[in-house]
């Protein structure tokens, strides 16, 4: 993760921790998709996706030969497998109840212990309660798509996996229902049972049985076969912070004095009547973000819902501010919150990381710049992400973001179209 100017030589060599959350990033989305899980066997996995190679994905050579859509046809429910798919002897599936505080807490826990940690275990991904809660539970989802493993004896939860509801567009196609994929995850201590194949193949099932038949998930490997590949961007907000952790280093010309200079900011933002998002201004954000998605050949549509579930503020985990000007909503940023621990120094990186961005009135990278002031006035964010997505890359370099190491792989289940340019994806995923 690269904090420095991209024009300053100093910054260029990442530091060890540096070097970590770079890792940890990647792994954030490995984690996600691949049966592996991050365990000591997959360092010699061979490349050919053994589990990848087997399912409805656009493989080497063939995506210009099909058709853009659906590469296997939708079945009828009553043909869909009924009865779920065995598990390993001592243990059995259970739903995870998000809503039940104990629950939830309990899920919190396997993901603070399992999820994402860097091979040094310098730091861990700290999903919280309430952010889980904002990523689980949207319009409409479906209970029965956020379940996991139980050890039999103990009642104990070792894995998980979630699958919650999005309507996709991709280039002129219909729209279609799809789930997002996220979260999947194996207790480290269970990673030689091989428990994630069947958790995908569990959670395909349970998606087909609600006659869904595609899904959208990220990945920081290569698998069969992406759609498009974004890169993260990362930019400091708190430089001073950064050095004593040891994410970032001086360089022999760099003093902390000078890094300090490089990355300030203003106090005040600088456009006018920019405030936070309130209920009243759903609609109005509604109809701005749908409109400026419209540009991109892979989206979502987004319901009125679906936009005050997302988009409205929660303390913690999500910041949207909008632009009104005569009663007409014409801007609007966000950005949601993910901290690591920063585990042998006892401390946290605060992380902002860019969500949806839509700028009518005044330029993308001003806007951007006022985000960056309320990410750290606001937040106390020590860094801010964001991926070179839709019209990102307008703004990434004037306001100083380095380039991140490793791309992030962005995948459609069972459906081939053509593939894109990052900016031309209008899509973000947790």
């Amino acid at each position: 993760m690269s904090s420095g100017s991209n024009n300053n030589n100093d910054e260029k060599k990442l530091s060890p921790t540096e070097a970590a959350i770079i890792d940890m990033m990647k792994k954030q989305n490995l984690q996600r998709t691949t049966p592996q899980q991050n365990s000591v066997e997959a360092k010699n996995e061979p490349t050919s996706h053994a589990f990848w190679d087997t399912q409805p994905m656009p493989h080497d050579g063939e995506r210009s030969e099909l058709a853009e859509g659906p590469i296997q046809p939708n079945k009828p429910v009553a043909e869909v497998r009924q009865d779920p798919y065995k598990m390993p002897s001592g243990f059995e599936w259970s739903s995870v109840n998000v809503n039940d505080s104990d629950q939830r807490h309990e899920l919190y826990t396997l993901l603070s212990n399992n999820y994402v940690e860097d091979d040094d275990a310098l730091f861990r991904f700290d999903y919280s309660p309430e952010f889980l809660l904002w990523a689980l539970t949207p319009p409409h989802y479906h209970h029965e798509l956020l379940f996991g493993v139980r050890s039999t004896k103990t009642q104990k939860l070792v894995a998980f996996i979630s699958g919650i509801p999005a309507k996709l567009q991709a280039y002129e196609q219909d729209p279609v229902q799809v789930v997002e994929v996220n979260f999947l995850c194996v207790h480290k201590k269970l990673r030689s049972k091989r428990l994630a194949p069947v958790l995908i193949k569990e959670l395909t099932r349970r998606v087909n049985l609600r006659s869904m038949f595609q899904a959208i998930y990220t990945a920081g490997v290569k698998l069969p076969s992406p759609v498009s590949s974004a890169r993260y961007h990362h930019r400091s907000l708190n430089p001073k912070k950064l050095v004593s952790i040891g994410f970032s280093r001086l360089g022999h010309r760099m003093t902390l004095a000078r890094l300090q200079k490089l990355y300030k900011l203003p106090l005040e933002c600088a456009t006018s009547n920019l405030r936070a998002m309130e209920e009243r201004d759903v609609d109005g954000v509604h109809a701005l973000l749908n409109d400026y998605l419209t540009k991109f050949s892979l989206k979502l549509l987004f319901s009125r819902e679906e936009i005050a579930h997302w988009m409205l503020p929660r303390e913690g985990v999500i910041n949207s501010y909008v632009v009104e000007t005569d009663g007409k909503i014409t801007d609007f940023i966000s950005f949601y919150h993910l901290p690591s621990t920063i585990l042998n120094h006892d401390d946290t990186l605060r992380a902002a990381y860019s969500f949806y961005n839509v700028a009518t009135s005044v330029p993308l990278a001003d806007l951007m710049k006022d985000a960056l002031i309320l990410a750290k006035n606001e937040c106390d964010a020590d860094v801010f992400n964001a991926l070179d997505l839709m019209d990102n890359a307008k703004f990434l370099e004037q306001l100083k973001f380095g380039v991140g190491d490793g791309n992030l792989q962005y995948y459609i289940y069972n459906w081939s179209c053509p593939e894109m340019a990052p900016n031309k994806v209008g899509i973000v995923l947790l």
